[in-house]
């Protein structure tokens, strides 16, 4: 099976001088934006790899990012510092957001419910107001940080993963907790739905890929050693059909999304992958191209052919 897809490295985009943590789409499906460690946030261009334009400098390393298409506005999670809100088309800081002095490891927008989600590192889920970008609330259910956040918009769920080894399902309006899943081992480091917003997907240091059922009040269908070590980062492809899970143990798999059959691993033996820990994935409409971003300081296009 695994053999079906042809995989070919298209791009190696260098000039970040740390570790990447972040990559995000923008509102042109060959423009991703990166993050890193050096505060520095770069747009790059897939059509035209090699140069990357820098969109933004902060004081200090960045691991998420998060962009509004609506109003053409890039956020910026700013470790210890709060949230930046560029204005794109002018390169411009619209505002500056105060948060506790913590890391922020993921933002979620949901403009239908005009708020903005930030997991931060003190255990807490900052709430902005979309329009405004005030702070509105902070949900603390846990002394450990939250690591990562994702929405399900035919549920109205928000999906949380700590580092107490808990995902916690809140009503996304309300902020209540409605499922605790308590079967990760270790810090849960990625969560996300899949597009039909039937199961969620969970990963971290444990290295196990879980399965749960959202229809089924969050039964577990299953789980799968994924990797080695830490699984970083899951992401689906355009299409819903696949997703890809990156990982600490250097390499980036793709998976069937039906059937959970592992179809293809990228890493440094076979394709001339990453050196070290795979920290972010992006899918991305353009060409079907996956991206791939490390502690190597390095992004790699990945032309994935099914």
């Amino acid at each position: 099976m695994a053999s079906k897809i042809q995989v070919q490295k298209l791009a190696t985009l260098t000039g970040h001088r740390d570790c990447v943590y972040a990559l995000e789409k923008s509102g042109e499906e060959h423009i991703i934006f990166s993050a890193a460690g050096d505060g520095m946030v770069a747009a790059w261009d897939l059509t035209n790899p090699e140069n990357g334009e820098l969109i933004a400098k902060v004081t200090t390393s960045v691991y998420a990012l998060y962009y509004l298409q609506e109003r053409n506005l890039l956020l910026i999670g700013q470790n210890q510092e709060g949230i930046q809100v560029i204005d794109l088309a002018n390169k411009s800081i619209l505002k500056s957001v105060a948060l506790p002095k913590t890391a922020i490891f993921d933002i979620q927008a949901i403009p239908e419910l005009n708020k903005v989600y930030v997991a931060l590192g003190n255990g807490s889920i900052a709430i902005l107001a979309l329009d405004t970008f005030e702070l509105q609330t902070q949900i603390r259910k846990a002394d450990q940080s939250v690591r990562c956040l994702a929405y399900n918009k035919h549920t109205n769920e928000l999906a949380a993963g700590y580092s107490d080894n808990v995902v916690r399902i809140f009503d996304a309006e309300s902020m209540e907790v409605k499922y605790e899943l308590t079967t990760h081992t270790n810090s849960v480091f990625t969560v996300a739905y899949t597009p039909d917003g039937e199961l969620l997907l969970t990963g971290g240091r444990d290295a196990h890929l879980r399965v749960w059922e959202t229809t089924q009040e969050y039964k577990e269908r299953g789980y799968t050693i994924a990797h080695m070590y830490t699984i970083n980062h899951i992401t689906f492809s355009p299409d819903g059909n696949y997703f890809a899970t990156c990982s600490m143990d250097k390499s980036v798999k793709v998976w069937d999304a039906a059937t959970f059959k592992l179809l293809k691993v990228i890493d440094k033996v076979r394709s001339a992958g990453h050196g070290t820990s795979v920290n972010k994935l992006f899918w991305s409409g353009h060409h079907n191209q996956l991206v791939s971003c490390s502690d190597d300081r390095t992004i790699s296009v990945w032309d994935i052919n099914f």
